[in-house]
């Protein structure tokens, strides 16, 4: 087997000096013509990013997903026109010229900051700094599950990530080296962009952290080089190569190298350099050429790297196709197919559905977990130190360690944020489906990371208990009230708040079988009785949103919306009325954002015409939209208190009585008008 098609070996290296100027160049003339845009690190960076791709990088420019490419991902964001310039110089399809030109303008694919499923090749949106770092350690953690699984020799490829001080600065940096050094991922290697600037002027206004000590200490390889010395960063990136743990180089640069006006200041990092300033950066850097034109001979230096990585994807797909499991690899990355769990969940809900099972929804959750991953191997859980309360883990189920990787259960340590941002990047590198516990209220923590979930459109699960002041004592520090309203204000984020295990079934069916954006599962630590009625069949009634739980003979006088545990306050408050002869009908929302895409027919059969009253034991910021002006919300208008769980509701007033009394008085009031 030719030796290129297992490591990259560059076509030349004379050149590299006109490629890293070409990089410069693209990159000041796009930002320039923006008039917007960030130069200084793709000036500083352009050596270091020609000897990664030129050397070491395995990707196909004509196939950038396939599944053994070496994963990139530049985590300071800003510096975006380093990768688009660089995606140019390669070939990539969507690339031309043109787009360079359009840097930052509506439509075009060099948006300013690098956008996952937006522009090929990018394997992940960057721009909130050390989100890039964190999610490429779950892409790392995503190489080694496979690995495991399907073996070394299909799964060898390397996660790669270009970082500023920014990123390290960030808090989610350490949860993220921390858990990379603790699992010894030992094919991440970092270049961090090592130039002592902030937008403020010198890091050491803010900062007087060791950097490469602090990485050391969370158990990392280190090593610092002169980034515009191209054999040292070449001798650094092959010794980390053979490294036995995750890897930082310090790659010692001046931003805006090539830049005389504004190099090695804060001035270079976030503004065009102006038509003086690119002039002299032409004359520095010995570059002649108009704006957006590139020699020939560049070109083809930058093709050749793009030739070296087809047929090294030939290669390793003629590898894959020739074993079962190699097939099997394919197919996982291609199908991802979970109807063998949402089949196993069909039946799960039939079965309690008849033994009217009641319990918390943290442990049907649970319980629908034993049946998920019986049913599939794609499923990879974890929790954020809660294992035993968010009740994220399934018998059968071993924790994934240092070396050891073929299990299904990653503790991610008091990390919410590195957590969710890890979740990320295994998700994004594929095949799995990864589903990760903490409190709702530490959904505050982690929001960043989710964010760029619903942005990114990527399958992750949160599985978020402790979901009201039902947690009882441990006070309003963990009860979450906003928490609600924050996610369901969230675009593309799909929130599930179930009131039964049925429910609750229905909300992992539905989280499984969407590719296409993130889930939460809201949970109660309360037990709650199974409310369904047999009368509303097999079918998934939690996948319109909201439904009729309990209709009423004849007019509805009142109609009651809730959500998780408070459904079932609203049926024994249905219940009283009833006996004073007040026709009540209650509606169980576990899902607005799917409610809220019915058609207006079906919406309509559901709310009714008669007066609303939402119930749910958190704030009502968003409820009017379902109760309408004349409607009435029973519910948390501050934070809670430490007290037992039945307490506080009644302390509160969130309970069936004070839920009956409000109808009684909302009619009244319309009677009296």
């Amino acid at each position: 087997m030719a030796a290129d098609l297992l490591s990259p070996a560059p076509a030349t290296t004379a050149g590299e000096a006109a490629m890293a100027n070409a990089i410069r160049a693209l990159a000041m003339d796009a930002i320039q013509r923006a008039n917007s845009g960030h130069p200084g690190m793709p000036l500083g960076m352009a050596d270091v990013a020609t000897v990664l791709f030129n050397r070491f990088l395995r990707i196909d420019p004509a196939n950038p997903d396939w599944p053994d490419r070496d994963r990139f991902v530049l985590s300071a964001g800003h510096g975006s026109m380093l990768q688009y310039a660089i995606h140019h110089l390669l070939g990539y399809a969507d690339m031309g010229i043109e787009q360079l030109r359009n840097f930052r303008q509506l439509g075009s694919t060099t948006p300013g900051h690098p956008e996952y499923g937006h522009t090929l090749g990018v394997e992940t949106t960057t721009g909130p700094l050390g989100q890039g770092l964190a999610t490429a350690v779950g892409m790392a953690i995503g190489q080694k599950l496979e690995a495991a699984r399907f073996g070394a020799e299909l799964s060898a490829h390397r996660t790669y990530v270009i970082a500023g001080d920014g990123c390290l600065e960030e808090g989610i940096s350490q949860e993220a080296i921390d858990l990379a050094g603790r699992l010894r991922l030992d094919r991440l290697i970092v270049l961090w962009d090592d130039n002592e600037i902030s937008i403020d002027g010198p890091i050491s206004l803010s900062s007087r952290t060791d950097q490469l000590a602090r990485f050391a200490a969370s158990g990392w390889d280190v090593m610092a080089v002169d980034g515009h010395d191209t054999e040292a960063v070449a001798a650094a990136l092959t010794r980390a190569q053979e490294a036995r743990n995750p890897v930082l180089i310090a790659c010692k640069t001046v931003i805006g190298k090539g830049a005389p006006s504004v190099e090695g200041s804060e001035k270079a990092h976030g503004a065009p350099l102006g038509d003086d300033g690119i002039a002299q950066a032409r004359e520095a850097m010995g570059w002649p050429h108009p704006p957006f034109e590139i020699p020939a001979e560049i070109y083809a230096a930058w093709h050749a790297i793009a030739q070296r990585g087809a047929r090294m994807r030939r290669a390793w797909i003629d590898r894959a196709l020739a074993t079962p499991v190699g097939e099997h690899l394919l197919d996982a990355h291609g199908a991802r197919d979970v109807s063998p769990a949402v089949a196993a969940l069909t039946a799960f809900r039939a079965e309690h559905l008849a033994a009217r099972t009641k319990v918390a929804t943290r442990k049907a959750s649970q319980m629908a977990l034993e049946v998920i991953n019986a049913a599939t191997g794609l499923t990879i859980g974890g929790s954020a130190d809660l294992t035993h309360s968010n009740l994220t883990v399934t018998s059968g189920m071993h924790a994934v360690g240092p070396g050891d990787f073929a299990g299904r259960y990653i503790h991610y340590g008091i990390r919410e944020h590195g957590m969710a941002a890890a979740m990320n990047g295994i998700a994004l590198h594929g095949p799995f489906i990864p589903y990760g516990g903490t409190f709702l209220s530490f959904a505050d923590y982690a929001r960043g990371a989710m964010r760029l979930s619903a942005l990114m459109a990527v399958g992750v699960i949160y599985v978020m208990t402790h979901d009201s002041i039902g947690l009882g004592e441990d006070g309003p520090t963990h009860q979450p009230i906003e928490h609600l309203a924050m996610l369901r204000a969230t675009p593309n984020l799909a929130v599930f708040r179930p009131a039964d295990i049925v429910e609750t079934a229905e909300a992992w069916e539905l989280a499984l079988e969407q590719r296409d954006r993130p889930s939460v599962l809201v949970l109660s630590r309360q037990n709650l009785p199974l409310l369904r009625d047999p009368q509303h069949g097999a079918a998934n009634a939690s996948a319109r949103g909201a439904y009729v739980l309990r209709a009423c003979e004849g007019e509805r006088d009142i109609t009651l919306i809730a959500t998780g545990s408070e459904v079932e306050i609203a049926v024994t408050a249905a219940e009283m009325l009833a006996a004073d002869g007040i026709a009540a009908a209650v509606v169980s929302m576990p899902s607005w954002d799917r409610f809220e895409v019915q058609d207006a027919a079906y919406r309509a059969h559901v709310l009714g015409t008669a007066p609303r009253i939402a119930i749910e034991a958190a704030a009502r910021m968003g409820w009017d939209r379902w109760i309408g002006e004349d409607g009435a919300f029973i519910g948390m208008t501050g934070f809670g208190a430490s007290a037992p769980a039945g307490d506080l509701y009644e302390h509160f007033g969130i309970t069936a009585a004070h839920a009956a009394q409000t109808a009684r008085d909302l009619l009244a009031g319309r009677n009296s008008d």
